[in-house]
């Protein structure tokens, strides 16, 4: 067990240094970059993501006025910006150096978790992704745990009852969950029960209500949960459906399987049978998958519900850092996540020989 753990700890040093240097590359051919960014803010030509995606004023759909045709060697000039200023402002990003020497740097110091300042706030990137911390902490380990908590017991008792009218409806209702897109849920439920248009019955934003922090613990705990029911409705919605028809699936194949004759022919009860046999198998697949949703829900999955609920959270930071190329704070969640991803994957395998003790990682290979 120790030789492949070390394997697998081994092997994550190639993995994150390849994810950080196909980034880093693709960082170097992108255009609009942030010393591009902070001329266009100095000349009052850059515009916010709103205004790119509706095509007011000064947008990427709208002429540039002034330009008159000349959008090439002109840039600086015609904006009556001089060249020193250009080059004091690559400095000030670090630009100024070369490409694989800024990528030595940002390794070494990210290996010593250094992750630096943000370029366009007053405050370490660290320090950053603490306060955007809570609010995806809150989405995600409640959207995961409740989502598992009901997913798996209810695609136990499909499975148990297939072809059912329990299975039928459920596996209807499930289905319709996972094919409405959950921003449009996230819309639905604000105008329904959030006084868009109906009930004012849970809150619209935030995870608390103002003056919270002075009320005592049980209300501020109640308070706080009110917060996350219709964003984690909003997100789960996906996740119950992919979870509950995994589960299901699983179990199905389990239970038509030869030994699961053989323990009903021992006389073993069929609650037995389910939960002393089947489930240690037909569990492999769902632990298998837990990596990549524990993840998801943390990182990839509540950008719009976030922006929506007006959560500040990870995935609207990520995003936002992305848009206005925030490099520091884009590497160092990059990074940040990748590890975690790669720690979870290894617990993940873990977890099998905890279920299944059968199983050898020793003679198994990487």
């Amino acid at each position: 067990m120790g030789a492949y753990i070390l394997r697998r700890i081994l092997l994550m040093i190639p993995t994150v240094f390849g994810i950080m240097a196909i980034s880093f590359l693709i960082t170097q051919f992108a255009p609009g970059g942030p010393v591009e960014q902070a001329l266009a803010n100095l000349s009052g030509q850059n515009v916010s993501m709103t205004e790119r995606i509706t095509g007011s004023a000064g947008g990427d759909f709208t002429a540039q006025p002034g330009q008159g045709g000349k959008s090439g060697s002109a840039y600086r000039g015609s904006q009556g910006l001089a060249p020193e200023l250009g080059e004091r402002i690559e400095k000030q990003f670090g630009f100024d150096k070369p490409p694989l020497e800024r990528f030595g740097m940002m390794l070494w110091n990210y290996l010593r978790f250094d992750f630096g300042d943000s370029y366009y706030r007053d405050i370490s990137v660290i320090d950053l992704i603490k306060e955007k911390m809570p609010v995806s902490i809150s989405l995600g380990l409640w959207m995961t745990l409740i989502a598992y908590g009901v997913s798996i017991p209810l695609g136990i008792k499909k499975a148990v009852s297939d072809g059912s009218r329990f299975d039928v409806w459920t596996s209807t209702i499930v289905i319709i969950g996972y094919a409405v897109p959950g921003f449009l849920v996230a819309i639905a439920l604000i105008i329904l029960f959030a006084g868009g248009s109906f009930w004012s019955i849970f809150p619209l934003r935030g995870l608390h209500s103002t003056g919270a922090a002075n009320w005592p613990f049980h209300l501020w705990l109640f308070d706080y949960l009110w917060h996350l029911v219709l964003p984690i409705i909003a997100m789960g919605l996906g996740a119950f459906a992919t979870t509950t028809l995994l589960t299901k699936n699983s179990f199905i194949d389990e239970i038509g399987k030869q030994y699961v004759t053989t323990a009903r022919a021992k006389g073993l009860t069929e609650n037995q049978v389910l939960y002393r046999h089947v489930f240690r198998n037909a569990m492999m697949l769902i632990i298998a998958s837990f990596p990549a949703a524990f993840v998801g829900a943390f990182f990839g999955g509540s950008l719009l519900i976030e922006t929506i609920f007006s959560l500040d959270g990870l995935g609207l930071l990520g995003f936002v850092s992305v848009a206005s190329r925030d490099y520091p704070v884009v590497f160092a969640t990059l990074y940040i996540f990748s590890l975690l991803g790669l720690v979870i994957s290894l617990v993940s395998d873990l977890a099998y020989m905890w279920v299944d003790p059968r199983l050898d990682f020793e003679s198994r290979e990487v």
